[in-house]
């Protein structure tokens, strides 16, 4: 397997990061390009007084994706220097599936990604997007654990 377009994910906390230090050697090493994706989660609200409108995205999407860019332009600097990166921010309503398609529609090789390790209640609440990108990507997914 060749790996030339290596994905790597970013939720813009500093666990997320795990990967960077490592996968941007890799890369340095292997030739590879990396794109960094962030998805910022549209959250669809319904309309207050009229639960069978259509729902509505809050106005503050746009916002939220620039403050994405601003904090991924920091994140790319821990990256290798020598490594071409590019820097992308997608809006969808669901993070897992918007992962897997860019993945797929931009020739990815491999996806990176960090997990949070949590568990019971945390984790049936919160869910678990790596666990989603993991069991469905028909990319290869390679994950970070939480530091200990």
């Amino acid at each position: 397997m060749k790996l030339q377009h290596i994905l790597i994910t970013t939720d813009l906390s500093p666990e997320s990061m795990h990967p960077f230090e490592p996968v941007g050697k890799l890369a340095e090493m292997l030739g590879a390009r990396i794109t960094l994706l962030h998805v910022v989660e549209e959250l669809r609200i319904a309309p207050h007084g009229a639960p069978l409108a259509p729902p509505i995205t809050p106005v503050d999407t746009e916002e939220r994706a620039a403050h994405a860019m601003s904090a991924m332009e920091e994140q790319r600097k821990t990256l290798a220097e020598g490594v071409n990166v590019e820097l992308k921010v997608l809006t969808a309503d669901k993070i897992a599936p918007t992962v897997e398609s860019f993945a797929n529609e931009n020739d990815v090789d491999l996806i990176c990604l960090s997990t949070h390790g949590r568990t019971g209640f945390r984790h049936l609440v919160l869910g678990s997007v790596a666990e989603a990108i993991v069991r469905h990507s028909t990319v290869p997914v390679l994950t970070f654990p939480q530091s200990k």
